[in-house]
């Protein structure tokens, strides 16, 4: 537990950071729907004949001017790139810290062995990883509140459950990663998570690139898909789950063999 606490220490301007950020632009989103919901129609029909770019964002299957197709779009691409980046740079700097800052030497001759090392600093980042999910849900669901609109307890709950999914796949692979690196790689971990982002961009374009959604974690976190389905795609979500205990799994294999620099 000493390690996990000196982890939350260590990363708490950072968290506060990037939850703050994120949940000042979920609030903004929420907060200007009611100004926006009589010209949201017209709006849906614009981009809907816009053809790849409107299929790209799931923009052809949802309708802008309710709360549940508005929140898919906007909200959902702030949770989603908002939470993937956070999560790569805690995963990917987790374990390659200790020698980028030269400290795994202090941290490896106490009487503590590597796993427990890295199970406790995997544990940290799942920490927070759930801290800042469930403040933004909470955040969330108050200012829909506030601008008097029902709460879609069951798309918004789906919603939140598969980017934080999303993040905690991405956290997996990164870990992973940062077992081999030594200086942190805080732009591998941001690069992944963009060329990812982009990866289901193009699966949503083109049927040929379908299969790219087995690869990336925003394949089962598409709004469009959540609310007419009404849950996560199967296929996607399991291969992304599968990945991420790949990240771990190798992280673990790794750091407790490695020689440290």
């Amino acid at each position: 537990m000493t390690i996990i606490r000196h982890e939350l220490r260590q990363g708490r301007i950072a968290f506060a950071v990037w939850t703050a950020s994120i949940a000042f632009l979920l609030i903004l989103c929420i907060l200007l729907f009611p100004e926006m919901k009589e010209e949201m129609g017209a709006v849906g029909k614009m981009f809907a004949s816009m053809g790849s770019f409107t299929a790209a964002f799931g923009m052809d299957r949802l309708n802008f001017g309710t709360l549940t197709g508005f929140y898919a779009i906007e909200c959902g691409n702030i949770l989603g790139l908002g939470g993937a980046f956070f999560a790569s740079l805690l995963g990917v700097s987790a374990l390659a810290k200790e020698e980028r800052n030269r400290t795994a030497e202090f941290l490896l001759t106490h009487p503590v062995s590597r796993a427990r090392v890295a199970a406790e600093k995997l544990a940290a980042v799942l920490i927070q990883i759930a801290a800042m999910n469930l403040i933004l849900l909470g955040l969330s669901l108050f200012s829909v509140k506030l601008i008097g609109e029902e709460i879609p307890w069951r798309e918004i709950l789906l919603m939140h459950g598969a980017y934080t999914l999303l993040q905690l796949e991405l956290a997996g692979i990164c870990f992973g990663i940062s077992a081999f690196g030594r200086r942190g790689g805080a732009g591998i971990g941001l690069g992944l998570a963009a060329v990812l982002y982009f990866l289901n961009l193009i699966a949503n374009m083109t049927k040929r690139a379908a299969f790219l959604k087995y690869l990336t974690p925003f394949g089962y976190c598409e709004g469009a898909d959540l609310i007419a389905d009404g849950r996560l795609s199967a296929g996607p979500a399991a291969a992304g789950i599968l990945f991420g205990c790949i990240g771990i799994a190798a992280a673990f294999w790794l750091y407790c063999r490695k020689d440290m620099h």
